[in-house]
């Protein structure tokens, strides 16, 4: 560690995984099959998306982003990591950190509020089926992508200017990224006003949408409870258990991560809880989205037909 005020210097240290060096071969396959695979199935769930006219829906148009999301996530952190198992230690500059920061918050943060967003759709659907295709317009389902979007950059530029343009005494960052929690063991002095600064950012970016979504899921379980068949509410339910399952895994190892105090980090544990978030859910997500929803099944058996006939 470098002692002094470091607000000047021009490059960061990315120690990584540096505690167990003889497992890197190992991370390293792991790792880069996770990568491919994750790009193959985003990939293909959007291909099928756009692809099949009966999938041209709300929430389907949700479903293309968060895979394209996924896939921009994804593409901020492996390549670091997959460097760092290359070669160890990772020198990176000043302003590639920053924007490596900036961007994974920027699609962390818009994420958040695509989930949400994605439930406001199901409560529409479910809750008010009659009026579902005039309330979920094409217009608000592109202003409610396009919020997300800017959630997400307002986000990315408060937490990155704020933590670059404040006073450093270290150059070591133990990460595989430019990560915040890390970057505040660097911060010179208290870094009270900084912990607060993420707490706060974090309560708007991952707890109000989370409040959003849980609020539409009380409303939607109410209204499938009061329905007539168990047939229909089982349909109903299915329609919604997909989005369920994803808003559980990336709210709770984002959650984990950043609504509790400084006092609590582990370097290893918030390592596990980076790859959990950002390198298996994006994973998960086309996973569950195919295996758990009957539409996509069929439409891709039907573009597995036609691929058949072809050759």
């Amino acid at each position: 560690m470098i002692l002094g005020n470091l607000s000047g210097l021009s490059e960061f240290r990315l120690l990584g995984f540096s505690g167990i060096s003889h497992l890197h071969p190992l991370l390293f396959v792991v790792l880069l099959s996770l990568y491919v695979l994750t790009l193959m199935a985003n990939t293909v769930i959007a291909f099928i998306i756009k692809s099949d006219n009966s999938l041209h829906t709300p929430m389907y148009f949700f479903l293309t982003q968060l895979s394209c999301l996924d896939i921009c996530y994804l593409s901020v952190i492996i390549p670091a990591i997959l460097q760092n198992l290359i070669v160890g230690t990772v020198s990176i500059s000043k302003t590639r950190c920053a924007m490596q920061m900036f961007f994974f918050l920027f699609f962390g943060v818009a994420e958040c509020f695509l989930l949400a967003a994605m439930s406001l759709d199901r409560y529409f659907a479910i809750c008010y089926p009659l009026h579902y295709t005039i309330i979920m317009s094409s217009r608000l389902c592109r202003s409610l992508v396009a919020g997300s979007y800017i959630c997400g950059t307002a986000v990315g530029l408060v937490h990155t200017l704020i933590t670059f343009s404040s006073p450093l005494c270290g150059s070591a960052i133990d990460h595989f990224f430019c990560e915040i929690q890390p970057l505040l063991d660097l911060l010179c002095g208290s870094t009270f006003p900084s912990e607060i600064q993420v707490i706060v950012v974090a309560v708007f970016a991952i707890l109000s949408p989370f409040l959003l979504i849980i609020y539409s899921y009380i409303r939607i379980i109410s209204t499938i409870l009061h329905m007539a068949s168990a047939e229909s509410q089982e349909k109903a339910f299915s329609t919604c258990s997909s989005h369920l399952l994803v808003v559980i895994l990336f709210y709770g190892t984002a959650g984990s991560m950043y609504l509790r105090p400084k006092y609590s980090y582990c370097a290893a544990v918030d390592k596990f809880l980076s790859l959990s978030y950002s390198v298996v859910t994006p994973l998960l997500n086309p996973i569950i989205y195919s295996l758990r929803n009957k539409e996509v099944k069929r439409a891709l058996k039907k573009k597995w037909r036609k691929s058949k006939l072809m050759w």
